[in-house]
């Protein structure tokens, strides 16, 4: 891990991207799909009466927003070779999950594929085999883009280090409440703070700043996440 990161921060030339999100509508709709599974008695198969019944969580709704942004805007879907750009046509999404001595990033593959309640349990399962040091080498490489959340530490914002090859990684804080002016009124409102770090010889400004901007727009429309 301490190699593979001084290998990132010295030949990587990262540069960093940050949006402010309105999470509200998105804490909403968390809310409700995790009131209905439970209403329903189902797991995160749909299946009916289960006792391994999962809440999603807003990483969840996070990963399955990515892999729709990815596919919108595949530049950012890439990684860097010595030969050329490579633009994935798969959408493996790497999730850093803290380890008792490090950090690994196992991978949800064809995350644009698979419905918010896969995910859910697909990431439950990784997470529980990567801190019981059960993961294979296979389940934690070639991922095509990486997602860092620190929201559960109490952390309103930070820069990820990108993880070699690919292209970029968002780094995730926690959703904030904050006073908002809507219609020049100071109301309560959430906030949800995002920050791109990207490989520029990989992704450019231009594409950051596109992918960002797919991002924010399926995120305060959340339902949209739900129907791809």
């Amino acid at each position: 891990i301490a190699r593979r990161l001084v290998e990132s921060k010295t030949t990587v030339p990262h540069f960093y991207l940050s949006i402010d999100v309105d999470a509200a509508e998105l804490v909403k709709l968390r809310t409700r799909v995790n009131e209905e599974m439970r209403a329903k008695g189902t797991n995160a198969d749909g299946e009916a009466g289960a006792t391994d019944a999962i809440k999603v969580s807003l990483n969840d709704l996070l990963v399955k927003a990515c892999a729709i942004a990815l596919v919108r805007v595949p530049e950012c879907n890439a990684s860097f070779s010595t030969d050329a750009i490579l633009v994935h046509r798969r959408v493996d999404i790497s999730v850093a999950v803290a380890i008792p001595d490090g950090l690994v990033t196992p991978v949800v593959r064809n995350a644009d594929q698979k419905s918010v309640a896969a995910i859910a349990r697909e990431v439950r399962d990784l997470a529980g085999r990567a801190r019981a040091r059960k993961l294979k080498p296979e389940e934690m490489a070639d991922g095509t883009f990486s997602i860092s959340n620190l929201g559960m530490f109490g952390i309103d914002q930070f820069a990820a280090v990108i993880n070699p090859p690919e292209g970029a990684i968002l780094a995730v804080g926690q959703v904030r409440d904050v006073p908002v002016v809507v219609d020049g009124a100071v109301v309560a409102g959430q906030r949800l703070a995002l920050t791109l770090s990207c490989d520029h010889r990989v992704v450019d400004g231009a594409v950051g700043a596109a992918f960002l901007a797919e991002l924010r727009r399926l995120l305060e429309h959340p339902l949209r996440v739900l129907t791809g």
